[in-house]
């Protein structure tokens, strides 16, 4: 692959997002329902839309997603939480709750993120968090 763009970064962590959500749930160990099992008739489906599954994720793309995974892990703590939040596809106005910051001031540090990500991924090492405003615009350009 070739150089990295903010929006291969985003949509990459956009699909590691939606491929954990879809991996099945862990239960602890000795879990079980004495319920019997309910097998619905023909009648009781009547009228109702068929429940369509959505495929597991393939092993490479789980591999992917954990790729992807990993480089948050090179943002800072709060920065980290704002980009994984934006790949859940969480609306900003949740996000700014969640971390005390207004609209503004959390896009700034997801683009910010996404960019320190680009940056990284091409083997540039991004400059200090002073220049935050510098390092978003590079990471557009490039």
């Amino acid at each position: 692959m070739g150089e990295w763009t903010t929006t291969q970064v985003a949509d990459r962590l956009e699909l590691a997002a939606d491929v954990f959500a879809r991996l099945p749930s862990v239960r602890p160990q000795g879990h079980f329902s004495a319920w019997p099992e309910y097998f619905h008739s023909f009648g009781d489906q009547v009228g109702q839309e068929p429940r369509m599954r959505r495929p597991l994720p393939s092993p490479r793309m789980i591999t992917e997603a954990e790729e992807a995974l990993l480089w948050l892990r090179w943002l800072e703590k709060d920065d980290a939480r704002i980009v994984w939040l934006r790949a859940n596809r969480k609306p900003w106005k949740k996000i700014c709750w969640e971390v005390g910051l207004s609209r503004p001031a959390a896009n700034r540090h997801w683009q910010y993120g996404i960019a320190v990500i680009v940056w990284r991924l091409n083997g540039k090492r991004a400059p200090g968090r002073r220049s935050m405003s510098h390092v978003i615009q590079r990471a557009q350009v490039a």
